[in-house]
C-alpha cells in the first residue's frame, strides 16, 4: 500500500479544505507515492516519536499537530523542529498532520471528547460558513432520475441528518444546435423545445470537481447547462467545538471529578461553582477560549477546553463553569480516532500507536 492511500483515507474523513487559514495540515515531509512499511500514530511528531518510528520500521508518522507550523528559513538542527525535519528526511520517514480539519469535522476530535463523557444530542457549537455550494442544472424529464442519482452518489444532497435532498421544478427549455452538432433531441439548425426539470442540490465545496464530473457523465446533452453558486449558509456538520447533554444531570463537583477521571488529567482548573447541576456541556479540543461566548449562548452549564488565561476565567461571569483540563489531555484520544479511521478503511492493516508521551506539561 502506498502512503497516498492512507492520506486519501484521512482526507476523506477530514478534508484539508476544512482546516483554518493559519494551519499547516497535510503531508509535511515525504513522498506520497512511496510504499508503506507501517504507520505510527501520535499526537505530536517529536524527535522521540521519529526515533520510535525508526525502531519499529514505520516510514509514515501521522500526527495531530503539524511539526512545521510556520516557515522554516534554516534547517541546521538548532531547534527541535529542525532536528525532526533532518531525522525524518534522512531516514525517509513521511510525516502527515491532520489538525484543525480534524477538529472541525462533526465526528472529529471534539466528538472523541464527548464520547468519554457519554454526551447525547451532540451538535457543532460554531458551524462554519462558506463551505457549501449549490448546483442548478436542467435535465430532460426522462433522464432526471439518472442524473439525480449520480449527483447523490457523488456526495450532493446532504443537509444535516437528511440525505438525497433536491429541489425539482418543471419547465421548458429551448436550444438550437449549429452545423456539426449532434443534439440528444431535435435537429441541428432548428429551434427545439424540450420539457425539462430544473434540478437543485447542495454540496460541500471540496466535492465540486466530483459533483461536476458526475453531472457531465450522467447528463444526456452534448452541452450541459448548469450553474454553481456559493452559499453563505452555516454548514452544521463542520465547525468548532461541540455541545451535548449528559444522560442525567450531575452535581457540579461530581461532574468535575468525572472530567478529571475520564480525561486522565493531573489538574482541572475551574471557575467558581454556581450551586446548580450540570446537564448541558460544551467542549473544544485544544485552546478553546475563543468559543466561550458560544458556549454561554448555547446555554451550557459547563465548558471543557484548555489554555485559558487568568483573565479569561473571569469571562465565565457565573454563567457556566469553565473546566480547563490541559491541551494534551483534551486531544489525547485523537490517536484512537486515527486508528479507527484507518482500520475501518483498511481491514487488514494494523497501524501502530505511539508509546511516547509527548505532553510537555507535567504536574506535581
Amino acid at each position: 500500500m502506498k502512503i497516498k492511500e492512507v492520506i486519501q483515507a484521512l482526507e476523506e474523513f477530514a478534508p484539508l479544505q476544512y482546516q483554518e487559514s493559519y494551519d499547516n495540515a497535510g503531508l509535511i515531509f515525504g513522498d506520497a507515492g512511496g510504499e508503506i512499511t507501517n504507520v505510527l500514530l501520535t499526537l505530536d511528531a517529536t524527535e522521540a516519536v521519529i526515533d520510535e518510528a525508526i525502531a519499529k520500521g514505520c516510514n509514515l508518522v501521522v500526527a495531530h499537530h503539524p511539526i512545521v507550523f510556520g516557515g522554516l528559513k534554516k534547517i541546521n538542527g538548532n531547534t527541535y523542529v529542525e532536528r525532526v525535519a533532518i531525522k525524518a528526511i534522512k531516514h525517509d520517514i513521511a510525516v502527515y498532520a491532520a489538525h484543525t480539519n480534524l477538529d472541525n469535522v462533526r465526528k472529529g476530535v471534539c466528538n472523541e471528547m464527548a464520547a468519554r463523557l457519554g454526551l447525547v444530542n451532540r451538535r457543532i457549537l460554531q458551524p462554519k460558513n462558506g463551505l457549501l455550494k449549490k448546483l442548478y442544472t436542467f435535465v430532460p424529464v426522462a433522464d432526471v432520475e439518472k442524473v439525480r442519482a449520480a449527483l447523490f452518489a457523488a456526495g450532493a444532497g446532504n443537509i444535516g441528518n437528511y440525505s438525497e435532498c433536491s429541489f425539482n421544478a418543471a419547465g421548458e427549455g429551448t436550444f438550437r444546435g449549429s452545423e456539426g452538432t449532434d443534439p440528444y433531441v431535435g435537429k441541428p439548425g432548428e429551434r427545439h423545445f424540450e420539457s425539462e426539470i430544473k434540478l437543485e442540490v447542495i454540496f460541500p465545496v471540496y466535492l465540486e470537481s466530483r459533483i461536476i464530473q458526475a453531472l457531465l457523465s450522467s447528463h444526456p446533452y452534448e452541452e450541459v447547462a448548469y450553474d454553481v453558486v456559493m452559499l453563505d449558509n452555516a454548514y452544521q456538520q463542520v465547525g468548532s467545538g461541540l455541545v451535548g447533554e449528559l444522560p442525567e444531570a450531575m452535581d457540579e463537583m461530581e461532574f468535575l471529578r468525572l472530567v478529571k477521571d475520564r480525561f486522565r488529567t493531573g489538574c482541572v482548573r475551574y471557575t467558581p461553582l454556581r450551586g446548580e447541576t450540570v446537564k448541558k456541556v460544551a467542549l473544544c479540543g485544544g485552546a478553546g477560549s475563543f468559543l466561550l461566548k458560544r458556549a454561554i449562548g448555547a446555554g451550557a452549564d459547563a465548558y471543557i477546553s484548555s489554555d485559558f488565561k487568568y483573565h479569561e476565567f473571569f469571562d465565565a461571569d457565573n454563567q457556566l463553569i469553565i473546566a480547563d483540563i490541559g491541551h494534551f489531555e483534551s486531544e489525547q484520544f485523537t490517536v484512537e480516532l486515527f486508528y479507527h479511521i484507518l482500520t475501518e478503511k483498511f481491514r487488514n492493516f494494523a497501524p501502530l500507536k505511539s508509546t511516547i508521551k509527548t505532553n510537555p506539561v507535567n504536574y506535581l
